[in-house]
């Protein structure tokens, strides 16, 4: 066996690896944009069904819904930020996938805790209405 033969062989399992990581990057990267795509059809049609019955008071539930799927959404592109430092071939690369990756985050956090406290109040708003006799505000069911 020649003496170069191994790094050959390392090159190619080397340049192997870096192909699976890059189409499962862009299948994950994929993913993510289905989802937001459903949440958006999703969202466009609890809207589309609000304003044909004229139930435009409160779109609580729909930006509810529409943030969920953005959250799921961004745990996978985040998913597809990590998978990309895992070949970056510069420090500058990995720098700015560490910038995607903290506003991604930033941005799933402040999607949480909004979907968070919109679920608290809108508890709140049940107990209230049940404690009143009323009947709860749609939605809020538990």
């Amino acid at each position: 066996m020649p003496a170069s033969a191994p790094t050959t062989l390392h090159a190619l399992a080397e340049h192997g690896v870096i192909e699976a990581v890059l189409w499962l990057k862009l299948s994950v990267e994929t993913i993510g944009a289905v989802i937001i795509a459903l949440g958006i059809f999703g969202a466009g049609w609890l809207f589309l069904k609000a304003l044909l019955r004229r139930q435009t008071a409160d779109f609580t539930a729909i930006r509810l819904t529409l943030a969920r799927y953005l959250a799921l959404a961004l745990e996978f592109q985040l998913g597809a930020d990590i998978l990309s430092t895992a070949i970056a071939p510069s420090w500058e690369q990995i720098g700015k996938l560490g910038a995607i990756a903290v506003i991604r985050t930033a941005l799933n956090f402040f999607l949480s805790r909004e979907m968070k406290e919109e679920k608290l109040d809108s508890a709140e708003q049940h107990v209230t209405a049940k404690a009143a006799g009323a009947s709860p505000p749609p939605g809020a069911e538990g």
